[in-house]
């Protein structure tokens, strides 16, 4: 499954290329892009099912937050 998210209080180009590469590692993320420019995430997921997805995207929210705690992913 691939989707792409709004990312909002996204801040620093250098928090954005480290959030990319902690999602990346995620169990179940295949590949996570962030582009900075347009303030946007793919993640592209091993799975098809919606809640396991879900609980990826919940995970992504974690790892951005490490790096810049006001950024959120938009649903």
């Amino acid at each position: 499954m691939r989707k792409s998210f709004k990312l909002e209080n996204l801040d620093c180009a250098n928090c954005a290329a480290k959030m990319e590469a902690g999602i990346s590692e995620l169990p179940g993320v295949s590949k996570a892009t962030i582009s900075f420019m347009t303030s946007k995430l793919m993640i592209d997921a091993d799975t098809d099912d919606a809640e396991a997805f879900a609980a990826i995207v919940d995970a992504a929210q974690q790892v951005c937050a490490s790096y810049e705690k006001d950024c959120i992913i938009k649903r």
